[in-house]
């Protein structure tokens, strides 16, 4: 495992929270030295021991084949730093050359092998579960969590805490504008 140390395992059980909010994900996946990432706005926690997720991955996606392939990707939740890259790499595609490479986005490796995105605030590895019927009919993929980190000084002791515009997670609305999360309060 390659992970650095501002990158800190999250209890499975609650890796739910990571996602929760609702944040855009950036889906990167690896089968047979390909490798790709896509961006997607719709994932979200499904279930908490063993913790599960559901992502939208659509049939015509370079990321699709590698997934159906390795059986695997990883979700990584990107910072408002880093904007323009999920705007690129939701509008490009990856049979059109290796977008790491291209945009320049930097990676390390979990668990299972995957490319991580630098830069974001929290990590998802996962397992595909065998649902081919849902994946076929609506590009709706479940899958489980094998392993999540978050980077401590956004989130630490369950909860988010963003200490600078920059390092909100981020919400795609449409056509290249996104909404930052905003402010927690309790009642």
């Amino acid at each position: 495992m390659t992970l650095t140390p501002r990158h800190e395992p999250v209890e499975l059980a609650k890796c739910y929270r990571l996602l929760n909010h609702g944040p855009v994900t950036i889906v990167t996946s690896a089968h047979q030295g390909e490798r790709n990432i896509m961006a997607a706005a719709w994932a979200m926690p499904l279930d908490f021991d063993p913790p599960k997720v559901a992502v939208v991955i659509d049939r015509n996606t370079w990321s699709r084949g590698l997934i159906e392939a390795s059986g695997r990707f990883a979700l990584n939740i990107p910072t408002r730093a880093i904007a323009s890259q999920v705007l690129a790499v939701g509008s490009h595609s990856g049979r059109d050359g290796d977008k790491y490479a291209a945009l320049g986005l930097d990676t390390f490796l979990g668990d299972s092998d995957l490319p991580l995105l630098s830069g974001c605030a929290a990590w998802l590895e996962c397992r595909v579960l065998p649902e081919t019927a849902m994946q076929q009919r609506y590009d709706l993929f479940l899958a489980e969590v094998t392993a999540a980190w978050a980077d401590p000084a956004l989130y630490s002791e369950g909860r988010w805490h963003f200490p600078s515009q920059e390092s909100r997670t981020l919400h795609y609305i449409a056509g290249g504008a996104f909404f930052a999360t905003g402010e927690s309060f309790e009642v």
